[in-house]
């Protein structure tokens, strides 16, 4: 999924190789430094642009960071406000290079890709802005994060990469669930399925078709837990199918999470109902509490409805407990050894 929960690259890129081997396609770097966490780095990258301010006197700390949300300073146009740097282009072309290393040395099978994990405009604009702010500032961060992906494209030779759109506040704001209280529905007031479907669409056309392209679906990560339990896979099925449509390229892989007490015929049954919508499907059903064994369970189950499909981990490792890590990668490499 691309989060591990490792200090570094290298470290990431050799223990995933080394564990797993030819099972993998795609290498990511990890998320590793101020990316640990996802988004959550964003603030202190965007406070730096003359025009956006911190609400709230006292900083919110993650760690070293500050996650106070940001406002438009009164009178500032957003039209105006000149973005820094927003980090993914910088920390890409490190990792990039790590990754080339440990390739030259054999470290990394030949034919395996970098992957870039990406966030959408709409987690990170929902998340850390407010009201009117939302609207103003979507334009422009749109158009700073397409510019990172350009020079990420420009940089990364376009066969050695592989592109992975992460999207768990969509799925958290059609389904109506909260972050801390905090309802996600008044991100995107109304019926906004079409319109954040066609928002994610964009951002899959802006990767060129000789880059491989992915969609990670999610119910977010907070201390290893979800924004709201779903019911069933339907929403994602249902935003998968019309995502399918909406978007003029197609993709090269689609992830779903499955949540750990799902082993019921009930959770998978919408599948039956997934259009072709990618080359890959993987189903995010390895937990690190029950190991090969409820991996395992669930996978019997879901092989009722969809028959081909390949394993990983609900949403990443990045939040699992340390020293768990290995011990999640070998869980992989045995349940895919039975394939």
């Amino acid at each position: 999924m691309g989060s591990v929960n490792y200090d570094d690259a290298e470290k990431t890129i050799r223990t995933a190789s080394e564990v797993l081997g030819g099972r993998l396609k795609r290498i990511p770097d990890g998320e590793v430094g101020k990316r640990f966490h996802w988004i959550m780095f964003q603030p202190d990258v965007l406070a730096q642009a003359e025009g956006i301010e911190r609400i709230g006197a006292e900083p919110v700390w993650l760690r070293d960071l500050d996650a106070r949300p940001l406002r438009i300073a009164e009178g500032v146009e957003a039209a105006s406000l000149q973005l820094p740097p927003l980090g993914y282009v910088d920390a890409a072309i490190a990792s990039y290079e790590t990754f080339r290393r440990l390739r030259a040395a054999g470290d990394v099978a030949p034919g395996v890709r970098f992957q870039v994990s990406l966030p959408t405009v709409v987690a990170v604009v929902g998340s850390f802005f407010l009201g009117d702010d939302r609207a103003a500032i979507e334009p422009v961060y749109t158009a700073a994060l397409l510019r990172e992906l350009d020079e990420i494209l420009a940089v990364i030779p376009h066969d050695d990469l592989a592109v992975q759109w992460d999207v768990a506040s969509e799925i958290g704001i059609i389904e109506q669930a909260a972050v801390h209280g905090n309802p996600m529905s008044a991100w995107w007031p109304g019926d906004p399925f079409d319109g954040l479907v066609l928002r994610l669409a964009g951002l899959i056309d802006s990767v060129p078709a000789d880059v491989e392209v992915g969609v990670h679906l999610c119910y977010g990560d907070i201390a290893e837990a979800h924004f709201i339990e779903p019911k069933d896979a339907g929403t994602l099925v249902q935003f998968a199918n019309t995502l399918s449509v909406a978007a003029d390229r197609s993709l090269t892989w689609l992830h779903l999470p499955v949540p750990i007490e799902r082993d019921d015929e009930a959770y998978y049954a919408p599948l039956a109902e997934l259009a072709p919508v990618a080359d890959e499907l993987y189903l995010g059903l390895v937990h690190r509490e029950d190991g090969v064994e409820g991996a395992q369970r669930r996978i019997a189950v879901a092989s009722r409805f969809v028959p081909v499909f390949g394993v990983a981990t609900e949403c990443g490792i990045g939040r699992a407990p340390e020293g768990t890590t290995e011990g999640i990668f070998e869980t992989h490499a045995a349940v895919s050894a039975a394939w």
